[in-house]
């Protein structure tokens, strides 16, 4: 769609071909609402189909399945005593940690309660004591993530760390043994992902004890820092030294495995946002994600995650519905001509290896899709 001349737009109550005068105020309101047209349609679409309604029973299973879990992983651990196999209760701790994660995301989204108050004290206690991880690190973080994906100078998920996902950051690294890490980073990804439990846990601490402001920082400090605090003095309780921290190190490496392989697939190597460009809300959700298909194995791995379109297009939906909201979401991205994503789980781990490899070389102009055609020649789709 061609956007109106600046300070003109058509008239309701004019003829074919005619035109009004109005203030530029007046256009940006019409062109936003003709923007937002698209992804209102498919709003209510899908409030009428109820799939945003609470799960409870769901949740409720959810939660009650892993408190079962860690219990039996600790009567585990103590059965064993002094042998090495406490590596495998140590691993499946790492899997119900992660799904401890997945679910302190969900109420963080506002998924599993109604009212806002419930699902911050259910994401603080399920990311806190659960996860030991801090729930208003991670708020807001991940709300800039969700407002602007793959955005550079908005999205923190790819701004400078470790990994460069961006060219502009690869640039500045491409000389010496920080060009030669750019230019194997994907092979060192996996490897990397085995210690991105414990820098989440010490980003935790580190916020909590820093000078940002967080909601309720006192009892989020408590229940981290007991959470961590007594984990490790337990495991050092009722292990050997030495295999009470194999254990601690098992754990904590499936942990940042299964957690940061949930969310990398989703975005990386999908097209990166040059810092001024604008889209209207359904082609910045849609065109900057993508879902990873695999059936029930994959949901529970990735707890939802691998929806992650419609996760983006309606981040308050319960888990559960997300598979149900498929095709609509779908169907309607191919009535208004727009790019949907989805491809198998391996294949999308390929992509992500892939682009960090040759993030400094191919990435120059990482923008490498019809979109970025539109977003140079004519502007954006939907922007005003």
């Amino acid at each position: 769609m061609t956007p109106p001349e600046p300070h003109a737009v058509v008239s309701e109550r004019s003829g074919p071909g005619t035109t009004a005068r109005t203030s530029p105020r007046t256009t940006a309101r019409t062109t936003a609402r003709t923007s937002a047209a698209p992804f209102t349609a498919l709003a209510a679409e899908v409030r009428d189909s109820g799939l945003l309604r609470r799960r409870y029973g769901y949740y409720a299973a959810q939660v009650a399945a892993c408190v079962a879990a860690l219990v039996g992983v600790a009567v585990l651990v103590l059965v064993l005593g002094d042998t090495w196999w406490q590596l495998v209760p140590a691993a499946v701790l790492g899997l119900v940690v992660t799904q401890l994660g997945f679910l302190g995301h969900d109420a963080a989204h506002r998924q599993v309660f109604v009212g806002a108050r419930a699902n911050d004290w259910a994401a603080r206690l399920l990311s806190g004591a659960g996860a030991g991880l801090s729930y208003g690190w991670w708020r807001g973080k991940h709300n800039q993530h969700h407002a602007a994906p793959n955005q550079e100078g908005r999205d923190p998920d790819i701004a400078p760390g470790v990994l460069a996902f961006t060219a502009e950051i690869a640039g500045a690294r491409d000389t010496g043994p920080a060009g030669w890490f750019v230019r194997h980073q994907g092979w060192l990804f996996f490897p990397l992902l085995t210690l991105e439990g414990a820098n989440l846990h010490w980003a935790s601490v580190r916020t909590l004890l820093g000078r940002a402001p967080v909601r309720h920082r006192w009892a989020e400090l408590a229940l981290v820092t007991t959470r961590l605090g007594g984990y490790v003095v337990a495991l050092f309780l009722v292990l050997p030294p030495g295999k009470a921290a194999a254990f601690l190190a098992v754990q904590m490496a499936v942990f940042g495995v299964c957690l940061g392989g949930s969310f990398a697939p989703n975005h990386k190597g999908m097209p990166i946002v040059p810092r001024g460009a604008r889209l209207d809300f359904l082609r910045r959700q849609v065109l900057m994600s993508r879902n990873v298909r695999g059936g029930p194995v994959v949901d529970v791995a990735m707890g939802g995650l691998n929806y992650q379109i419609e996760h983006h297009l309606f981040p308050s939906m319960p888990r559960p519905n997300l598979r149900r909201v498929q095709p609509l979401v779908r169907a309607h991205c191919a009535r208004h001509g727009i790019a949907y994503t989805e491809v198998g789980l391996l294949e999308s781990y390929a992509i992500v290896v892939g682009y960090l490899n040759h993030v400094g070389l191919r990435a120059r102009d990482p923008f490498q899709c019809p979109l970025s055609a539109a977003l140079r020649e004519s502007g954006p789709p939907g922007a005003g």
